[in-house]
């Protein structure tokens, strides 16, 4: 007997949580081996190679236009050049992960502020609620972490901010092409080539000029490339791009709520850091707030 859709994309949905964060862990784990700039370079030249591949052996590999080239284009420099490279680079430049979480998590806020105007997808009074509680659950997950924080340059704090302004258009930029059947709308597996690929070549520049393209390549380094491109890559925003398509624009939005408390978590099963009160009661809030924009949203 087939599953329920609802079931079917409630597991996409955890997936997605699941594999979407341990980027910040594979990060963790990457930089100390190459710069931002470059470890994204790395990543979706490798990423652009082994979508090509299998592309080409499908015979699905084409020019689409233009057109849709360059929103593909636009729409992955701005999700994973803008989004990763900010949080990298704050990261690298000391920000605390918490704050990094927190600003974040502004995320969902914006995109259902936005989602009416720009998509035609109102946000209710319910969703509206969730996506508030949400944000309460994440600050008290991350709130308690910052008193301790060193000071870092005010850039590092400015960059989260930028992270979730590029997120935040690519997300709805893209579904309101899925909600309109753009002209200029490709199959996910070609829409993430040509998002990788203008990644790749947006990261050329920085990561030559600015470091030298220095890069370790050690075995713990090769092992977390592999798992960024096959399962942050590839998995995690495929996954994004099918929940777009399916659900409103707000719902998936409200997901990214789970980030902090969920990379916490990872955090304490890879690195062995601690896992608060605070943490796991933020983790219950966010996700009584996330039932809460699902509860309120269309199917």
């Amino acid at each position: 007997m087939p599953q329920p859709p609802w079931r079917s994309l409630l597991v996409l949905e955890v997936l997605f949580v699941l594999t979407w964060n341990s980027g910040f862990i594979g990060a963790e784990y990457g930089l100390p081996y190459a710069g931002a700039f470059t470890l994204l370079l790395w990543r979706y030249l490798l990423l652009t190679g082994l979508i090509a591949m299998v592309l080409a052996v499908m015979g699905r590999l084409r020019w689409p236009g233009a057109p849709a080239a360059g929103v593909a284009a636009l729409v992955g420099v701005l999700a994973h050049g803008g989004w990763l490279g900010c949080v990298l680079l704050a990261l690298q430049l000391g920000a605390p992960a918490g704050m990094i979480a927190l600003v974040t998590a502004l995320q969902p806020l914006l995109t259902g502020a936005f989602s009416g105007p720009v998509v035609g997808e109102p946000t209710g009074a319910r969703q509206w609620a969730g996506l508030v509680l949400g944000f309460l659950g994440v600050v008290i997950a991350v709130g308690a972490r910052l008193a301790g924080d060193e000071e870092v340059p005010t850039v590092a704090y400015v960059l989260p901010f930028l992270s979730v302004l590029a997120i935040t258009t690519a997300s709805l930029i893209q579904r309101r092409m899925d909600r309109y059947e753009s002209p200029n709308r490709l199959p996910v597996e070609l829409a993430m080539f040509y998002q990788s690929a203008a990644t790749a070549m947006a990261m050329v520049l920085p990561a030559v000029l600015v470091e030298g393209l220095a890069t370790a390549w050690t075995g713990p380094f090769m092992a977390t490339m592999a798992w960024l491109v096959l399962v942050v890559s590839l998995g995690s925003y495929a996954l994004m791009w099918v929940l777009i398509a399916r659900r409103d624009a707000t719902r998936v939005a409200s997901l990214f709520y789970l980030s902090p408390p969920v990379t916490m978590v990872m955090a304490w099963l890879a690195f062995g850091d601690t896992v608060t009160p605070a943490d796991i009661l933020g983790l219950a809030v966010a996700a009584t707030g996330v039932a809460l924009v699902h509860r309120g949203s269309r199917t």
